[in-house]
């Protein structure tokens, strides 16, 4: 089942029944304006990237859909990373904080700063889930996706070892910023339902678009 859903994910997640969500994992504006510069034809704006006054009563939501006794992700940066912390731990407890390590760097101050290489994921909890397979350490690498589709597009294959880590097969995630819809095809090639929203139009449609051509493998 793969129920993929334009609309402003704050009104969407009140028609989800409370404790029907196994697993969330989802990459939300990161509340720092980002706007990409490296392409000649530029990205425009993320919505809501402004601010993160959505952020409290979103988590509100992710705890009330979710069953107790699941893991769940979300994607920040270390912009306002304590603030996503703050807001989370109110509901569930924070497990860890997970990095992505990139193969390839971010732009930003190219004289006066560090090369950002990274990106951040904090793992929570609701209640206790065991891990599947090895406990492995919590950084991890994934191969570059270019941005094609997405100014901040996830691969998809740290996507789906995510995924299975802490889901199984026929369990139903939710991704409430889909994107690009790397979340959902990570869904469909690991054989689990998926619910993806997404307000964007156009990269709806993108998302919409790839999840429906996934077949077996990645393209």
């Amino acid at each position: 089942m793969i129920k993929l859903i334009q609309g402003d994910c704050l009104e969407v997640m009140k028609e989800i029944p409370d404790k029907s969500v196994d697993l969330v994992l989802t990459d939300p504006p990161y509340g720092m304006s980002f706007k990409s510069n490296y392409r000649e034809e530029k990205y425009k704006e993320i919505i809501n990237d402004s601010d993160l006054s959505w952020l409290d009563y979103f988590v509100n939501e992710i705890y009330r859909v979710t069953k107790e006794n699941t893991a769940h992700y979300v994607f920040c940066s270390f912009h306002n990373i304590d603030l996503f912390k703050q807001a989370l731990e109110k509901k569930f407890t924070i497990k860890n904080l997970l990095v992505w390590e990139k193969n390839n760097t971010g732009m930003g101050d190219l004289t006066a700063d560090f090369a950002s290489k990274t990106e951040f994921i904090w793992f929570i909890q609701k209640g206790r889930r065991e891990i599947i397979g090895s406990r492995d350490p919590n950084i991890f690498t994934a191969r570059k996706t270019g941005n094609n589709f997405h100014p901040t597009e996830k691969p998809i294959d740290l996507m789906e070892y995510l995924l299975s880590k802490f889901s199984n097969s026929e369990d139903t995630i939710l991704d409430p910023f889909m994107g690009a819809g790397s979340t959902g095809i990570a869904c469909k090639l690991s054989k689990r339902k998926f619910i993806g929203i997404e307000l964007d139009q156009d990269y709806f449609k993108i998302a919409q678009d790839r999840i429906n051509n996934t077949q077996s493998q990645l393209f």
